[in-house]
């Protein structure tokens, strides 16, 4: 028999995603237990999820789990997890840089780390990938703020800033930037490149799959043929990347990239991997970025010789989102900075069953 649990948590917006935040020590374990509670506290196998604080939506449909690090190099520590909205998946694969954004201002504000006067940069351990991530929050009298004048596309209204630093994000997942060994190859007839920064991705000319650029995420969902082409790929890229199987995996995201309109760098169209995105995910848009200015790839084409440090302009379908590309002495991949906010929606306890 199912037993119901009440466990603390928040909801908080992180970029441009939703979804409740916890401290790992409040959720039951081992991971099954976890797992069975938060596909049940989100309300995951019904399209609504209404039967769950999840949105129905990928992108409302996240959580975050929190906890102090004993590591030297870091302050906290942040899993991710995607809820599948219909099936009983919680897939811890992936990162999630905007549910990211929020973990700085929940972990100050769950006293796991001190503020310090004016700002304080947490240093993030990503679980999900091994890398570290720098998030610089405004804290003015030593609290965190979320009122602000920075406005990002996906989002309305202004907030405070939160600066995201990607440090090396270069083998997320495979352990190598070109999980191939190419920067460039033949995938189903089709170029693509295959890159693993932040997140492992598969980059596709939107023209060479009969798509623009420019196409809305409704038109290209509803394209069902074009959206099978896209996963054939998407799985025979998964095999080729050392990812193996990833039928039941969201990595590697599929990318549609083509020119960008006016000043911006390059224009995507980025997959979850069965739904286009509204915008742009934060780990894909390093990933793309990180492929910008590593020479041979199709992003590298489109966008042309670009000398470090850099900034990098992505169109997307809500707008645009510019990243700053630099790569310091010592360091084995570029690093990649962006701007991000968050906001606290309501904190209290959350019911699920396990």
């Amino acid at each position: 028999m199912l037993r119901s649990m009440k466990i603390p948590c928040v909801l908080m917006r992180g970029g441009t995603s939703k979804g409740p935040f916890f401290l790992a020590s409040d959720l039951p374990q081992p991971v099954s237990r976890r797992d069975a509670f938060l596909l049940s506290a989100l309300g995951s196998g019904q399209e609504l999820e209404i039967d769950g604080v999840g949105g129905g939506n990928p992108l409302s449909s996240k959580v975050a789990i929190v906890s102090p690090s004993a590591r030297p190099d870091a302050d906290v520590e942040y899993l991710f997890a995607q809820v599948h909205v219909t099936k009983p998946i919680v897939d811890t694969s992936p990162n999630c840089g905007n549910m990211l954004s929020g973990v700085g201002p929940f972990a100050i504000e769950r006293g796991l780390f001190p503020a310090d006067e004016g700002t304080t940069v947490v240093r993030i351990f990503n679980v999900n990938t091994g890398k570290i991530v720098e998030a610089t929050i405004q804290t003015p009298d030593r609290r965190v703020t979320y009122e602000g004048n920075t406005h990002i596309d996906g989002v309305p209204g202004t907030a405070a800033p939160i600066f995201l630093t990607f440090l090396d994000a270069a083998g997320a997942k495979t352990g190598k930037l070109l999980p191939t060994g190419r920067p460039r190859e033949s995938i189903l007839g089709v170029e693509v490149t295959c890159v693993d920064a932040a997140m492992p991705l598969v980059l596709v000319r939107a023209g060479d799959l009969g798509r623009n650029i420019h196409d809305t995420p409704a038109a290209l969902d509803a394209d069902r043929a074009f959206l099978e082409r896209l996963e054939a790929i998407r799985l025979a890229a998964g095999k080729a990347m050392g990812l193996g199987d990833v039928g039941g995996l969201v990595i590697p995201k599929p990318v549609l990239i083509g020119p960008g309109g006016g000043a911006t760098s390059i224009g995507v169209r980025y997959f979850l991997p069965h739904a286009c995105h509204k915008a742009v995910a934060v780990t894909g848009s390093v990933g793309i970025a990180t492929a910008s200015v590593t020479p041979g790839t199709l992003a590298a084409e489109l966008v042309g010789d670009m000398r470090l440090p850099a900034t990098l302009t992505i169109e997307h379908p809500s707008g645009t989102l510019e990243l700053h590309v630099e790569c310091r002495e010592g360091d084995a991949a570029p690093r990649v900075s962006l701007v991000r906010t968050a906001r606290r929606l309501f904190e209290g306890s959350v019911f699920g069953r396990v």
